[in-house]
């Protein structure tokens, strides 16, 4: 399995906008320059009133297929 991390700071409303239609997929740039397209739904857990803010790890299969997003601190 292999991970990535990278940093997001996106407001409540920026994130509806992704979630509610507008874009299914956020890109995201990894902290070590990789780009990498998410489902915008697997990020909803970590929406707050303020938004989604944080450094996150994304772990994918050898196959790229995404098995998990967490947040670390």
């Amino acid at each position: 399995m292999k991970a990535y991390t990278f940093s997001m700071h996106i407001t409540y409303q920026q994130f509806l906008q992704h979630y509610s239609g507008a874009a299914s997929h956020v890109l995201v740039m990894t902290e070590n320059g990789l780009r990498l397209q998410l489902p915008a739904a697997r990020l909803r857990p970590f929406l707050t009133q303020l938004g989604i803010r944080g450094r996150f790890r994304v772990m994918v299969s050898e196959a790229n297929k995404l098995q998990a997003i967490e947040q670390i601190l």
